[in-house]
């Protein structure tokens, strides 16, 4: 790799490639030190000058696929964000997969209830609520990587949320007003968020420090798509939830008696998302 060799990114720009956050990446993804290290040796010995970010995480999979070491957890990891992409074309999966997330986390959970407002009623697309507290989320889902959801999704949650909290709707539990997306936001959506104070933003990637970002969030839950198993094709994922099955515990509620009288997918890769299951989702 020559020096200052630089990137091409989803959204058309360009940077310098950096090893270190590759590193970080596979780290997060659960790759051990050397492992990582190796894979980054590698890539940079291939990497040329406007290369994608598309093919540098290719050739990162491909290299986490042939590790033996791991059993396909690391590549699991580090296939997430795309997985969490490929739930669509619509946002209603995405909605459905992230209040299950907040169920894990310990949170009776709603999809899509209307809420009436001091001025006109509302369709929430989660509402999550333990004892101490009700969240109330706009959901924000993006086929594409690069889209980032900015400054007026902001400004439009914030004055919902405004409505409805005026009618009493929270009670005597701290209300908690959520935009949610599975990419990125704006830097002027943050900036919005951070001196507004009271919407709190949760991105792939954000916020970096304090409360968890969606990313961190899914892990911790240990609820995964179903888009995330390599035994099915994408024709196969897309049958799979519009059947309903969007987590691989869907696939595995009942002992998997509700997939195999379906019968949209063949036993043989029913069999094989088993063993994926057991060994990656359920970690």
């Amino acid at each position: 790799m020559k020096q200052n060799t630089t990137i091409i990114k989803k959204d058309g720009t360009r940077e310098v490639f950096n090893p270190k956050k590759l590193q970080e990446s596979l780290e997060r993804s659960g790759a051990d030190t050397g492992m990582a290290t190796n894979i980054v040796d590698h890539i940079t010995q291939e990497i040329f000058d406007g290369a994608t970010t598309d093919f540098i995480y290719s050739h990162a999979f491909e290299l986490l696929e042939k590790s033996e070491n791991h059993g396909g957890s690391v590549r699991f990891r580090y296939s997430l964000r795309r997985a969490v992409a490929a739930l669509g074309p619509s946002g209603f999966p995405f909605e459905k997969y992230v209040a299950e997330v907040f169920m894990a986390h310990g949170y009776n959970t709603s999809v899509g209830m209307k809420v009436k407002g001091k001025c006109v009623t509302h369709e929430i697309d989660v509402i999550a609520e333990n004892e101490k507290e009700v969240i109330t989320a706009e959901l924000k889902f993006h086929n594409k990587l690069a889209i980032k959801t900015d400054l007026k999704v902001s400004l439009y949650v914030n004055s919902r949320f405004r409505d409805i909290i005026d009618t009493g709707y929270y009670g005597d539990k701290k209300a908690r007003p959520f935009l949610i997306t599975n990419t990125k936001f704006s830097s002027n959506a943050i900036k919005y968020a951070e001196c507004e104070g009271t919407l709190e933003l949760m991105g792939w990637d954000y916020p970096r420090r304090g409360n968890p970002n969606l990313h961190d969030f899914i892990q911790a839950s240990k609820i995964h798509p179903v888009t995330a198993l390599t035994s099915f094709s994408k024709n196969d994922h897309q049958a799979l939830i519009t059947a309903g099955f969007i987590t691989c515990r869907d696939i595995k509620r009942n002992g998997g008696k509700d997939i195999h009288e379906l019968n949209i997918i063949k036993g043989s890769k029913i069999e094989a998302a088993f063993l994926e299951i057991e060994n990656i989702c359920l970690q």
